[in-house]
């Protein structure tokens, strides 16, 4: 209730918010007595601010400070909140609890992971992360000492003045915070999990390629919905190789999922037989309506029984514009969106690694973990036709997106000035194609579509400034 009627909704607009509101001053303090003790109230981006409230409640008497969040999940975040949390606690001379939902929401996915900590910075509790719990202690407050009078702006409501009853404090739970790769596994799914089952869907399905990123969603999808809740597809054409096809059957089999088998060869050469007149079939005008036609079998059965179709597009692949429009790149959601892909292949192994730790088949074939990438839309196609070797792009891709590095600052960084002329007008092309694509999680620093966006009708290019 008090919550509900001091909230302040002044947050940053960067990354997250487009619209605010204020209901209590930005620089207002706001502090809530209950049981006698003075407990001040602020939130998410409060804490951020040096100087802003948190750092004033000390002189306003403060006992303890609840830092109410909306935090996203970020790979590396989680380390940098607790610091944080720590000076801030130190600067407030009380003990400090920070409270942050969890769950999926659209793009972003909240990973709870709240903690408290006392005025010297020591750790008293800490929850899971990106699962719901109810974390429950008891810390000391120091005795109220304000040194200065509330100002007329803020804030001060009065639930109860008497002390609770004495009792033995409840012992503090700290759990041990998640490996990283581990955190992203579970981030993923948390996202997926969230986005199907708050917007009224049953069941997903995809692609089962038999290649990487088409198993490393399936198995997100089945950890988020279990087996029931996943349809796979092969949709192999006169271009797919018997391992694609094999490697497709054993991910299904581990998986325990709802398997079909639909040939597109038959509906691409009917396409060809009728266009082949009329449009020049023979180089990507012809890979591109495979993948289409794969698109639209995909779709079919969204309309016919109500799946969500999942995207198995990843961020590098999506950085260069390395899809087909209305072909692979068809679905509601992506959940690789903001994963690049030499990380694609560490959530495969660590995925694989866990479950035999616990005993269980590893759900990801190792073929589909180990062969060459390839789109199979034409004879012994593979990615690195087409793009520099995943080891080269992934981390140029990283300075140019995430860091924002121009030219000079890539080319300093060892990466041949012809490759970075070709990433980056890859890059900076292929905006229009991201504009309609499925939105995803954002994991990193720099999501396309929330952080980054380039303007689609430019004459300008970063090669050429140099």
């Amino acid at each position: 209730r008090v919550v509900a009627r001091y909230a302040k909704h002044v947050l940053p607009t960067y990354g997250v918010f487009d619209e605010f509101r204020v209901f209590v001053p930005g620089e207002a303090l706001v502090m809530v007595r209950v049981r006698g003790v003075d407990v001040a109230l602020a939130i998410c981006e409060d804490l951020w601010r040096d100087g802003g409230p948190v750092a004033r409640y000390a002189g306003a008497g403060a006992e303890l400070v609840l830092v109410l969040n909306g935090s996203p999940f970020e790979r590396g975040k989680d380390d940098v909140r607790l610091r944080l949390a720590r000076r801030r606690a130190a600067q407030a001379g009380c003990p400090l609890a920070y409270l942050n939902a969890v769950g999926g929401q659209d793009e972003l996915v909240l990973d709870g992971g709240s903690f408290v900590v006392a005025a010297d910075g020591t750790l008293l509790a800490r929850a899971p992360q990106l699962v719901e719990d109810l974390l429950v202690l008891d810390v000391d407050a120091p005795a109220r000492d304000a040194t200065r009078a509330l100002e007329a702006d803020d804030v001060v409501h009065v639930v109860s003045e008497a002390p609770a009853p004495a009792r033995e404090p409840l012992p503090a739970p700290v759990a041990d915070p998640l490996g990283d790769v581990e955190a992203l596994w579970a981030a993923l799914v948390l996202a997926l999990r969230d986005y199907v089952r708050k917007n009224g869907f049953a069941r997903v399905a995809l692609g089962l390629s038999g290649g990487i990123d088409s198993a490393v969603v399936a198995a997100l999808a089945v950890d988020a919905l279990g087996p029931d809740g996943l349809t796979g597809i092969s949709l192999p054409s006169s271009y797919s190789s018997g391992h694609s096809r094999d490697d497709a059957d054993d991910l299904a089999q581990r998986l325990g999922c709802d398997y079909r088998v639909v040939p597109v060869a038959p509906m691409v050469d009917a396409f060809i037989e009728h266009l082949s007149q009329q449009v020049d079939l023979s180089s990507v005008a012809g890979e591109n309506l495979q993948a289409r036609v794969r698109g639209a079998v995909l779709m079919a059965l969204s309309n016919s029984e109500g799946h969500l179709v999942l995207a198995t597009s990843n961020k590098s692949e999506l950085s260069v514009g390395y899809s087909t429009l209305y072909g692979d790149s068809v679905g509601g959601f992506a959940p690789l969106k903001d994963v690049p892909k030499l990380v694609v292949w560490e959530l495969a192994r660590w995925r694989n690694a866990d479950a035999q730790r616990r005993g269980d088949q590893p759900p990801i074939p190792e073929n589909s973990i180990a062969k060459v990438p390839s789109a199979e839309l034409a004879p012994g196609q593979t990615d690195q036709d087409s793009l520099p070797p995943y080891d080269v792009l992934d981390p140029l891709l990283e300075r140019y997106v995430e860091r924002a590095q121009g030219r000079g600052e890539l080319v300093e960084a060892g990466f041949e000035p012809e490759v970075v002329d070709r990433v980056v007008s890859l890059v900076d092309g292929a905006e229009w194609k991201r504009r309609q694509f499925a939105p995803g999680p954002k994991v990193s620093a720099v999501a396309f579509g929330r952080d980054r966006r380039l303007p689609i009708t430019s004459r300008w290019a970063e090669s050429e400034a140099r």
